[in-house]
């Protein structure tokens, strides 16, 4: 007879969730390239962008082992979210909005060699929100204390109760999770429009260094861009933007996230050494 114990009862609970969620997950198939998926809407499977191959065809593989071809929806190397379209009868997975609190337990739902995976974490950082080295708006910082191989990217982390709260995606030297919110709203604009929209100014940029800080060269203008109808000439250096001294080019272009496009900024630079400030109204960077 078994014996029932805290530990039995937790070891339990544990394999019920995984079993609830391990439907919804599938592998993801791609030139060289095996990764982790999860059913977002019937249909449509969100994955890790980053372990997805730039090119070749991409296949999934469900947990019964049947496979199915998939297309590309869309992909934002931003926030590493990719969505993809295969012909798959999977119930979706229901996304949960809350942020784990610091210390609580999650389990991460994958698949590794094309069946289901688990492993147990522990929330190891939970706090705002923050923006990619890619220049990508994460609505909040998650790390899981957990090792994941790569084939595990792009699975789903649980918490204790069970409810999906984002995405585990692969950092450098920890495991990062994708929340929720950001899923939400990154894979909704792929599904309707296939990219994510991106500041443009129109302008190839140089770092200076001025006795003064910092300042970007303009080496060329785009005839047709924003910062052409402004007024902003090749051999400009931009110093400030909303009064806000530069600190950088990659900096500046960081700044031209989806948000961006449509509102009118101050560029103050200098012209043959003396100051001219124009307004730029930021465009939808061409798809090109």
């Amino acid at each position: 007879m078994t014996e029932f114990t805290p530990l039995t009862s937790l070891s339990s609970a544990l394999a019920d969730v995984v079993a609830r969620t391990a439907p919804s997950v599938v592998s993801v198939h791609s030139h060289r390239s095996r990764s982790t998926g999860f059913v977002w809407k019937p249909g449509l499977i969100v994955t890790a962008d980053e372990a997805l191959a730039d090119e070749g065809e991409v296949q999934i593989v469900v947990a019964d082992g049947s496979t199915a071809a998939a297309t590309i929806v869309g992909r934002d190397h931003t926030t590493d979210i990719a969505l993809l379209r295969a012909d798959i009868n999977i119930a979706p997975v229901k996304l949960a909005t809350t942020v784990p609190a610091l210390g609580t337990l999650s389990v991460v739902v994958a698949s590794s060699r094309d069946a289901p995976s688990a492993a147990l974490a522990m929330v190891s950082i939970s706090g705002k929100g923050w923006r990619s080295l890619r220049g990508g708006e994460i609505d909040a910082r998650v790390e899981l204390d957990v090792r994941l191989r790569p084939n595990q990217e792009g699975g789903l982390a649980l918490d204790a109760s069970g409810e999906a709260f984002g995405m585990t995606v692969l950092g450098p030297r920890r495991v990062l999770v994708i929340p929720t919110a950001t899923i939400e709203r990154v894979a909704a604009q792929l599904e309707t429009r296939g990219r994510i929209a991106r500041g443009y100014l129109g302008l190839g940029l140089q770092p200076l260094r001025l006795d003064d800080g910092i300042g970007a060269m303009v080496m060329n203008v785009d005839k047709a861009g924003p910062a052409a109808a402004a007024g902003i000439r090749q051999g400009d250096v931009i110093v400030a933007v909303n009064d806000q001294k530069l600190s950088g080019v990659r900096a500046l272009l960081r700044t031209l996230g989806p948000a961006s496009v449509g509102q009118v900024v101050d560029v103050a630079v200098r012209r043959g050494g003396e100051p001219v400030s124009f307004k730029v109204t930021i465009g939808e960077r061409p798809e090109a």
